[in-house]
């Protein structure tokens, strides 16, 4: 008797600490030493687990108290560039292989291989509904026998997945599926117009992932009119796109709204799209930032605004000879410089004298070299050596106005203005500078 009591507490000890796996193989090998497992929750990840990838293959031991749900792998640096999803629901253990060239595929683990199969078949019709369309066809069986592939594309996944964490993105990302022939623009309008349907941004799996995110950014970026317009009027149907966004998302929590917002600011950011990003950020970023306390949000906003291609950049001041000068009140110039610099800094000490002599052959670029020191001694007898520059002296080194305005972390630091004083470009070194006026 006391053999068998023994025994079932062995067994429900084994349960209760049992642990899954995700394992697999990296390609090349060389070119891989370590993987990070974090866990998607609304808006954030928090650390799981890192082991090391040792010729090519790992074996990462998850928590026994891992919940389900998805849970990104890290494999190299920058992490928001290289790294890829996965779904793990506690009860499987996880295989896969890594390519460069191909990215992930999985070997074993019915949650991600349905997953991938959905959207790979998936893309696959839409690809030929879009052939179908552009080809000028008008067969009307080869119509509707294509949109009968996507109702029972759908459904058969929705079935394999019941009761997985698969189904609930499956489910999430059902395709607007006409009743009837529809030219090219009304299916690409009653796309559009039904693209949130099907949609719960307040389930909680789909928060924690990436997927929601991608269905807003692609919405508002690629929900656009097939004819070619202006990039002022692109930017307008965006706007109206993230209206729309905002419509859907009222239920949603504000702090994932945040959330949601910012990588759509990110990306409109990113692309350049300046009227589209100050709307996201004036309508509905930071209202959302301050009511969550994000100051840092605002703070990066903010700074990129001041810093961005086209704004004007911020007024540097300086006194010269008795009297007060500053960047703002320059003239003359077809082209403006700024370099910030150290009078300690032996990269400086050898690009600036460079650049001071190029320079001499370009007399409509002025330069303003701003000093960021912690005293001006070595700094007044560098600056006598360039004695075309005007000069300014930036006492607080890291810590001081002009480091902070400009986001100084490192020294030299570039940047051309044109002849209004807006940022047009930021060179890495002075090399690159004088690459810059000479195009």
């Amino acid at each position: 008797m006391k053999k068998v009591i023994l025994g079932l507490v062995l067994l429900f000890s084994w349960v209760a600490f049992a642990q899954n796996t995700i394992s697999g193989t990296f390609a090349p090998a060389k070119d891989y030493s370590w993987l990070i497992a974090y866990r998607l929750k609304p808006g954030t990840q928090v650390y799981v687990a890192d082991t090391a990838i040792k010729n090519g293959k790992f074996v990462l031991n998850m928590p026994a108290n891992s919940p389900a749900g998805t849970y990104r792998l890290v494999y190299a640096v920058p992490q928001e560039e290289f790294y890829f999803d996965v779904l793990y629901n506690g009860k499987e253990n996880i295989e896969l292989s890594f390519t460069t060239e191909s990215g992930v595929a999985f070997i074993s683990s019915k949650e991600n291989i349905l997953f991938t199969s959905y959207f790979k078949e998936l893309h696959d019709l839409e690809r030929r509904i879009i052939n179908y369309y552009t080809s000028g066809n008008t067969n009307l069986e080869e119509y509707n026998a294509l949109f009968k592939n996507v109702k029972a594309t759908q459904a058969n996944y929705e079935l394999k997945t019941k009761n997985l964490i698969a189904g609930e993105f499956i489910k999430g990302n059902k395709p607007y599926m006409p009743t009837e022939y529809e030219t090219i623009q009304d299916f690409i309008a009653n796309k559009k117009k039904n693209y949130f349907n099907g949609l719960d941004f307040t389930n909680a799996t789909l928060q924690a992932s990436g997927f929601l995110t991608d269905k807003v950014v692609n919405y508002v970026f690629t929900a656009l009119p097939l004819e070619t317009i202006s990039k002022e009027a692109t930017e307008k149907e965006m706007q109206n796109n993230v209206r729309k966004v905002d419509y859907y998302t009222q239920a949603v929590s504000k702090g994932y709204r945040l959330h949601l917002y910012y990588n759509l600011w990110s990306q409109a950011a990113a692309s350049e799209f300046n009227k589209l990003s100050d709307f996201i950020y004036d309508d509905y970023l930071k209202v959302l930032a301050e009511e969550e306390d994000k100051q840092d949000i605002i703070d990066a906003i903010e700074l990129h605004n001041r810093l961005r291609i086209g704004a004007i950049a911020p007024d540097v001041i300086w006194g010269g000879k008795g009297e007060e000068k500053s960047l703002s009140s320059l003239s003359g110039g077809e082209n403006y410089v700024l370099v910030f610099w150290s009078s300690t800094c032996s990269h400086c000490l050898k690009e600036l004298p460079a650049l001071h002599k190029e320079l001499k052959k370009y007399p409509n670029t002025k330069v303003v070299a701003i000093g960021i020191e912690d005293d001006a001694v070595n700094w007044k007898i560098e600056i006598a050596k360039l004695p075309n520059f005007e000069h300014a002296l930036a006492l607080g080194k890291w810590q001081g106005k002009y480091a902070k305005l400009y986001a100084i972390n490192q020294t030299p630091s570039y940047f051309i203005l044109d002849k209004d004083k807006r940022f047009i470009a930021k060179p890495e070194d002075d090399k690159a500078v004088i690459e810059f006026l000479t195009q």
